[in-house]
């Protein structure tokens, strides 16, 4: 099992910055791939952004250029950082580790970017 606790969510004004984090614990070394997502009201769950073991990062084209995932292996803590907020950025956000068979998911934090 992988526990997954996101936290480091708020309200911020247009053009702020936040910056998530997910820690993580339990049988770590069983996942592979780490991401970020993200649930605004009356929408589906959308992926946001992605990072393998290897390092490699990918972005939907929305955030390109605004937020950047990261990870600590050393901390087991993945990150979000998210700048030049925008309002449609509002959203519950999610961080999801996967392995070979089981995906987990944390409990969300809640970004709310006011205009």
């Amino acid at each position: 099992q992988v526990q997954l606790v996101e936290s480091g969510g708020g309200l911020v004004q247009a053009g702020g910055s936040l910056r998530l984090s997910c820690a993580a614990s339990g049988n770590i070394f069983r996942i592979n791939h780490w991401g970020w997502y993200r649930q605004a009201p009356g929408k589906l769950r959308e992926w946001v952004a992605a990072i393998s073991s290897g390092g490699s990062t990918q972005y939907i084209d929305s955030v390109k250029g605004r937020f950047t995932i990261s990870r600590d292996n050393a901390n087991n803590t993945l990150y979000l950082q998210m700048n030049t907020l925008k309002p449609e950025d509002t959203a519950v956000y999610y961080c999801k580790a996967s392995g070979a068979l089981t995906n987990y998911w944390g409990q969300g934090t809640q970004v709310t970017v006011s205009s």
